[in-house]
């Protein structure tokens, strides 16, 4: 996606569009049109300082038309935190998505970035990942940044001796530029970018959100699928506790003429802050029991798997959810042919293996998105654009 600027070019009257330019209209009543641009005599010339001829029933007039200086190189990231999907809007989706592709461009380069060179990053884990960490590591260091890490926080951290998470963060931010921090309760994300002075960035939070899996969930549907307007996604699965589906609820309410279908067993529906927040910015969505009706009307079907860490002792409750969606050869049959079947990963069952040579499988692909929108957002957040 391009983000050069934030006006459309056009030319008439053999002049193109320019940041700064002359707008020509007829020279009718100011009133006979609400918008200057919806006259047919619209003349916009690249340099508004040269004087122009005057056209025979044309009036011309000084105009501004707005850029996009917010994401030109050398300009300070917008965020000093990445903390959950509500604080994006669709203009900063897609300069964030443009430096993404210029990070993949990095990542396929043989040379060594040394865009962070200097810049050390601290990962905080309380609980397990494999992912989400080692994409955070790695985009650190494919951008000639270090690496300080800590695995299962939870147990093996001054957390187990009682450490509060704000002295923790305190403590950690002495040592490093940046935190990546993935916790078991939600909320924890906010409380450790309050306490902070450099950047936080939540890698999950409980069945709070996960922003930087949206993130990359709605790349790789750009990626895929070709838009994000328009189109119809199946959210499925653990829909209650899925941090994912929650903040890639709220990205996708940022695009016109979304539908989206809520797919889970009744006791992992999707919690109703969500639902109140799709109606709120007129985003339809639906919910159903039939897995094969859904798939068959989409461009995306997004598993998820049921989680058993969030049931507690209740493993009744667990098994009763778990195996009533899944994705196999005969879901593939009743899926369009240019959809797109997505995971967050670590799947169990609930997509079989046998799906995975199919072309509309796009999981392990957007699991490598992933380290993409992470070095760009790490760049961001450090360097700025």
């Amino acid at each position: 996606m391009s983000i050069t600027s934030s006006f459309t070019s056009a030319t008439l009257c053999g002049s193109l569009v320019s940041p700064k330019a002359l707008g020509c209209s007829n020279a009718f009543p100011s009133n006979h049109f609400s918008n200057p641009f919806e006259s047919s005599k619209l003349c916009l010339t690249a340099n508004p300082k040269k004087s122009i001829a005057p056209v025979q029933g044309i009036r011309c007039h000084a105009m501004q038309v707005e850029t996009r200086e917010a994401f030109t190189a050398g300009k300070e990231f917008q965020l000093s935190d990445v903390i959950e999907g509500q604080q994006f809007d669709r203009e900063m989706l897609s300069a964030i998505f443009d430096v993404a592709l210029e990070m993949e461009k990095i990542e396929k380069s043989s040379s060594q970035s040394e865009i962070l060179k200097g810049y050390l990053m601290a990962t905080l884990f309380y609980e397990p990942s494999t992912r989400t960490r080692l994409s955070f590591e790695s985009a650190m260091k494919r951008l000639g940044g270090e690496v300080l890490t800590t695995e299962n926080a939870r147990e093996f951290s001054s957390a187990a001796k009682g450490e509060t998470l704000e002295d923790t963060i305190r403590t950690v931010e002495g040592y490093s530029d940046i935190i990546v921090m993935r916790h078991f309760e939600s909320g924890a994300a906010k409380k450790a970018a309050a306490t902070a002075n450099i950047p936080v960035i939540n890698a999950g939070d409980g069945p709070g959100e996960h922003p930087t899996q949206a993130l990359l969930d709605v790349y790789t549907i750009q990626s895929e699928i070709g838009k994000l307007d328009g189109i119809s996604v199946a959210l499925v699965g653990d829909l209650a506790n899925g941090r994912t589906v929650r903040s890639l609820a709220y990205l996708l309410a940022k695009f016109k003429d979304v539908k989206i279908y809520l797919v889970s067993p009744e006791i992992v529906k999707m919690k109703d802050d969500i639902k109140d927040y799709l109606t709120l910015n007129g985003v339809e969505w639906e919910e159903s029991s039939d897995l094969m009706e859904v798939a068959s009307k989409c461009d995306v079907v997004y598993q998820t798997r049921i989680q058993r860490e969030r049931f507690g002792e209740r493993l009744d409750l667990y098994e009763a959810a778990r195996g009533k969606y899944i994705v196999d050869k005969a879901l593939l049959g009743v899926m369009q042919k240019d959809a797109v079947i997505m995971h967050p990963l670590p799947r169990l069952d609930e997509i079989t293996a046998d799906v995975d040579a199919d072309p509309r499988a796009a999981y392990f692909r957007q699991a490598k998105n992933g380290l993409f929108i992470r070095m760009a957002l790490l760049k961001l957040l450090l360097v700025g654009w």
